[in-house]
């Protein structure tokens, strides 16, 4: 964790490689991670599973498809958010060949207690100092 789940067009492999550096830098460089805990999915939403204003496979004007991301995270600062959120949203724009106005972060917060890896609670594992 953290884990970011990228609703969007689909891109081409060399766009989301480039994306997928970027994006984990960004998570790494704002919420003071190790690269080894960052996972992406990229889930691509084709024009006739997306809506929006009411029309089935909208195009936004011209601009392609909103980009939505979900980041699952355990819980950070508002300022440790609003640095991810401007690390990644160009990168995320340039991915999918759309404005930076097309792409929403959602932040999923999570307390240690309500995830679990390998069948054990985090809220179970030793904390380190903060």
């Amino acid at each position: 964790m953290p884990y970011l789940e990228i609703l969007a067009p689909r891109a081409s492999d060399s766009n989301k490689r480039t994306a997928s550096r970027a994006l984990t830098d960004g998570v790494v460089e704002s919420f003071a991670v190790s690269p080894s805990t960052v996972t992406l999915y990229f889930l691509p939403v084709e024009a006739a599973n997306y809506a929006h204003e009411g029309h089935l496979g909208h195009d936004g004007g011209g601009e392609g498809q909103r980009v939505f991301v979900k980041v699952h995270a355990y819980r950070r600062t508002i300022a440790e958010r609003r640095a991810l959120a401007a690390a990644i949203t160009q990168p995320l724009a340039e991915c999918f060949a759309t404005s930076s106005h097309n792409v929403a972060i959602y932040f999923l917060d999570r307390d240690r207690d309500e995830v679990a890896h390998d069948g054990h609670m985090a809220s179970d594992e030793d904390q380190p100092a903060t």
